[in-house]
Formats: structure tokens, sequence, C-alpha cells
């Protein structure tokens, strides 16, 4: 006997089946709609690299807190993170034009982790009572500027040689720089000048020499003056004699250049081996062609030397530094006391500073428009921004403890350096993102 077997071929076992398939159809359309949809917001989130800060007039009424997530303070710098680390080269952005923002995450190292800061930068030792002016980093208005990445910086600089150039805010910078760098690895002095002002130091594991070199004037001067800036005799200034870091600039790769405030102190000027004038010098019989006349002059033969030069090299120009000195000068009881940055807008270069500032862009202009194959001239343009954060100087704190024993006592004010840490670590913020885009 054959046991009948049941069969779905009529009619009704054919709708069942139809059914059942539309059922099937319909499940793996939405199953695939929601993956479709999971994939498309995962990639929505994975394609925002950076996002644009709100326009300037935007981020001074939020009063934007910067949320540091690009580079901690610890030994655990990222390296392989272009996000984090480094400026798209295709991304467009003035780096000279933004505001400073508040940055609770603080710098990357302390006036106790360096060991390099000079007694008269170190603020919070000197018993500089406030910290504020320690939570402000530099923003560019159009892109995000990352906190200076050490190892990056010494991979980068790897059997390299960086030379400072300059006068004491050169010197200024440079200290900023040890001390991130000293996050890495600790720099170990080789050279130092009679005066302590000149050094050279080497980052052994990474075959990497930094100096800095002090030449106020960038040219030959006969300086007769003491720490404290008092003055014996009129400054004697050679102007078309560069001075002696021309004989070393075969040595360096990078060079980081600049000046300015000396010129304006009374000086007397040859030229040809010959007094020609002078910078405020009454009593002296001499033509007065004033500080402008010098600076522009000694400019003209500094980008003169570099893009005649057979030496292959990038040269990394600073602009000029604003003081912050209110109701008098660093001899006449000026002294700066704020502790919070200037929005942009609410103060103005002087005329000194507006002078030079506007010598130096016109002769860095004329000199990057020859078009040097061995020279690679970058504008380092620090004034504005600068101008910026009259909270970040010494003021009195350039000595140690000034008002221990006199509360009211009188002292001299530093408004042109920076305390360490301070406003100029963002320089080198600056520097890096230049040096990986050169």
């Amino acid at each position: 006997m054959v046991k009948r077997v049941r069969s779905d071929s009529g009619p009704l076992s054919l709708q069942k089946h139809n059914h059942w398939c539309v059922k099937l159809g319909v499940s793996i359309f939405l199953v695939g709609l929601v993956v479709r949809l999971l994939l498309w917001d995962s990639f929505s989130f994975s394609s925002v690299v950076v996002e644009t800060p709100p326009p300037l007039e935007e981020a001074k009424a939020e009063s934007p807190v910067f949320a540091s997530s690009v580079l901690q303070d610890s030994d655990d710098f990222p390296e392989n993170d272009q996000n984090q680390t480094q400026i798209s080269k295709n991304e467009k952005c003035d780096l000279f034009v933004g505001n400073w923002v508040q940055d609770l995450s603080g710098p990357v190292y302390t006036n106790e982790s360096c060991r390099v800061i000079e007694p008269h930068q170190n603020c919070m030792k000197n018993g500089r009572p406030d910290s504020g002016y320690l939570y402000w980093r530099w923003s560019p208005r159009d892109c995000v500027l990352p906190k200076f990445n050490p190892r990056k910086f010494l991979k980068f600089m790897r059997n390299k040689s960086m030379s400072f150039i300059g006068d004491s805010i050169s010197r200024n910078q440079v200290q900023s720089l040890l001390c991130i760098l000293s996050k890495v690895e600790p720099a170990v002095e080789i050279y130092h000048d009679k005066e302590y002002r000149s050094k050279i130091w080497k980052f052994r594991s990474h075959n990497f020499t930094l100096s800095v070199i002090w030449t106020p004037f960038l040219v030959k001067a006969a300086i007769f003056e003491d720490f404290n800036g008092v003055t014996s005799s009129e400054i004697q200034l050679y102007l078309d004699t560069l001075d002696q870091w021309t004989n070393q600039y075969k040595n360096f790769d990078y060079v980081v250049i600049g000046g300015g405030k000396w010129f304006l102190k009374t000086a007397i000027y040859h030229e040809n081996k010959t007094v020609t004038g002078c910078h405020y010098c009454p009593g002296k019989n001499l033509t007065e062609l004033g500080f402008d006349y010098a600076y522009r002059r000694v400019l003209q033969e500094v980008f003169k030397f570099f893009t005649k030069s057979n030496h292959k090299a990038t040269v990394l120009f600073r602009t000029t530094t604003p003081d912050h000195f209110e109701n008098g000068e660093w001899f006449s009881g000026g002294y700066c006391n704020r502790t919070v940055p200037f929005k942009e807008g609410q103060i103005h270069m002087i005329d000194v500073d507006s002078i030079m500032r506007g010598i130096e862009l016109e002769e860095f202009e004329k000199a990057a428009s020859l078009g040097s194959k061995r020279v690679n001239l970058k504008l380092l343009d620090t004034t504005l921004l600068s101008l910026l954060r009259p909270d970040g100087h010494p003021g009195p704190y350039r000595k140690f403890q000034p008002f221990a024993k006199d509360k009211n006592a009188k002292v001299q004010n530093d408004c042109l350096h920076w305390c360490l840490p301070g406003p100029i670590d963002s320089w080198n913020d600056i520097i890096l993102q230049m040096l990986l885009n050169a």
C-alpha cells in the first residue's frame, strides 16, 4: 500500500506560497534598508575631520571654551593621526588671523617640570598670584591649530639643525620650545657664550641640534649697556655689516630670525665706514635718520644675504613683538596688570610698532618675490596675535617675590617678554605647522 503524500499544487496552496514569498521579500527589503541607514550614518560621522569654528563675532558672544582633545598633557603623544597633529596641506587657513580661546587642559609643561626657564620669565615661581593666563590658546579663524607634538617635531628634526637668531624674544621662544620638547627628551647644553645669551643644545637620541644666537640688531653693533638696560654710551650700529651669525648659517637647516625693539634705542649709524646719522642723538650735530631708516636698511641686508646664499634652508622671519606697558615705559613706571586677553578690535598697535610691521611686510614681500631656489622664506607673523595678550607678561614678577617685604614697593615691570608657560608657547604650535606644510 502506497502512502499518499499531500499535494501543494492546488490553487489554495499556491496562494499561500505566494503570500509567504511576499513576506520574505518585504523582510529582506526592510533589513537592507536598516543596514543601509546605519552604514550611511556611520560614514557621515567618520568623514568629519575638522569642525570649522564659528565666526569671530559669534566666538566673542559665546566666550567659547576650547576642548583640547588634540594633544593631552602627557607623554602619550599621537604620531600617526594626521587629523590630530597636522593641518591638511589642502586646507586654506591663515594661521595668524583668529582669537584666543579658553583651553581648560592648560599648557603641556609647567614651571616645575621644565628646568630651563630663565628666572625673569618664571612668573609662577616668582609669586604671580593669578594663573588664568595659562588657560588660553591661539585659535585661527578658519581651522583648528593642533597643540605642539614634541614627538612629531623631534622625528621631523632627526639629523637636522635649527637656530633662533635675534634678540631676547628669540631666547624667550627657544626656552618655550625646550620646555615642550623636554616632555619627550631633555636637551643637553653643549655650549654657551660668556654672558649665557647664545647657547647650543643637543637632542642626542635624535641627533638634533638646537641653538639660539643673540644678535639684537642682526648687524654689527657696539653696545654699552648692562643687563638692566642702563646705557653708558650711545650704541654704534654698522648698518651695512651683518653680524657673525652669517658665518654659522651654513650649518642650519631651519632658522627663525627676528628683532625690532632694539632699534628704538639711541644709536649712531655707520655705513661705508662713515658715520651717516643717528637716531635720537641731540647735541651730536648728526643727521636724524630715525629708527625706521635703520631698520629697513638692516632688513634689506638680511634678506639679501638669504636670497643670495647658496645654502639651502628654510627661514622663518618673525615679525616685531608689541609690548603692553601702560601709563609709562619700562624705565618710567609703566606696568601691565591685566589678567585676560583682548578681543580683536579692543586694542590697536602703537605707532612705532605699526611702522616696524609695515617695514617688515614690505621688505619680506620684496625678498619673497625674488623666488630663490635655495632659501624657503616664510613669514612668522606673530605681531597681531601677540597684541591681544596683555596678560601674558611677567610684569613685576620678573623678580622673585617682589612684594614680599613691601606690598606697595615700586618695582620695574617687564611687559615685553612672556611668562613660561605662556602665550609664546602658541608661537611654537604655529611653527610646527609651518614646517610640516612647508
